[in-house]
């Protein structure tokens, strides 16, 4: 599944929540901007939520485009707040909440990229994956020790 997101990405991330105390204790709410960004992430997400949500394991490649202003060209890497976990985090609970998959723990693999870009928005993928097999390279390619190898390593 692939898709793309016709807006200015948010720069407003699940962070900035805010508290306030009521009879001595802490209530913890989203202020009007995180607000605002979680309506418009959730209402262009409506328009590709799946028929049903996605099961099992899932891998969820995202790149977030943002207005290029005087300083930046199109395609630069942007290494700027606001952090990638941070816009992530967000976006995969609007994604939960959209019923695109059961529990975002499902989420096991995550490729995250940040630009400026002239026509800005969020390009995001999602795929299905198989069952792991056992191997010393994941499939990407990329070496992927076990935590048992991993630790032989580590002095």
């Amino acid at each position: 599944m692939i898709f793309f997101l016709d807006i200015n990405p948010p720069t407003v991330t699940a962070q900035e929540k805010s508290v306030r105390i009521v009879g001595g204790r802490p209530i913890f709410y989203d202020p009007t901007p995180l607000k605002k960004a979680k309506v418009l992430l959730t209402a262009h997400l409506g328009k590709y939520r799946p028929t049903a949500p996605l099961d099992g394991a899932l891998e969820l490649r995202t790149t977030w485009l943002f207005p290029v202003g005087k300083f930046h060209k199109s395609g630069e890497w942007r290494t700027t707040r606001p952090d990638t976990d941070n816009l992530q985090k967000m976006l995969k609970d609007c994604m939960t909440r959209c019923g695109y998959w059961k529990d975002d723990a499902q989420v096991v693999r995550e490729i995250v990229e940040k630009q400026w870009a002239a026509e800005p928005g969020i390009h995001i993928e999602i795929k299905q994956l198989g069952i792991q097999r056992t191997s010393n390279r994941n499939g990407e390619g990329y070496s992927d020790p076990t935590a048992r190898d991993a630790l032989r390593h580590c002095k």
